[in-house]
């Protein structure tokens, strides 16, 4: 039986407008200031309508990024799609064939290497980062600056180590 609480629908809806307003607060506020300078964002009270500068911020973030040293959001963006669409075409081929061997061949364990093959497509992104990032690091590799300077600090130890013999 459903009764029809007046008092009641208001003081939840109110409740549940007011945890939209919380939630959705700190959204605003970003976004405020994602369209003002930094003079205007760091001044004591931020003013809480969006300025005159979202077109120029993003913008420069879309092609300039944060600084000198950190490439733009579309860089990152298009970097993102190309690796998840290698990964997606490399799973799904890496799952054809194997399905194909383990559903037409006959071979010693079969089973086995249909539930290894099974576990290990279902392992999450997150299993897989901290062993990706250590791979990457030890090739030198995680930023282009960083890595250049890597390089040569290895290269300078490596003829320091010479010199010494």
């Amino acid at each position: 039986m459903v009764e029809n609480r007046p008092f009641l629908t208001f003081v939840s809806h109110a409740v549940l407008i007011l945890g939209v307003a919380i939630v959705a607060f700190p959204l605003y506020v970003t976004f405020v200031a994602s369209t003002r300078t930094v003079e205007e964002v760091l001044a004591a009270p931020m003013p809480l309508t969006p300025g005159s500068h979202f077109v120029d911020n993003y913008i420069a973030a879309l092609t300039r990024g944060a600084g000198e040293q950190t490439a733009g959001v579309g860089r990152m963006m298009v970097n993102s799609l190309i690796s998840a669409l290698v990964i997606a075409i490399g799973k799904i081929a890496i799952s054809l064939l194997s399905a194909f061997a383990i559903v037409y061949f006959r071979f010693p364990l079969r089973a086995f290497f249909f539930w290894m093959i099974f576990v290990t497509l279902m392992l999450p992104v997150e299993v897989r980062i901290l062993p990706t990032y250590q791979v990457v690091a030890d090739l030198g590799m995680l930023d282009g600056r960083a890595a250049d300077d890597y390089q040569r600090r290895r290269a300078e130890q490596e003829a320091r180590l010479r010199h010494e013999e």
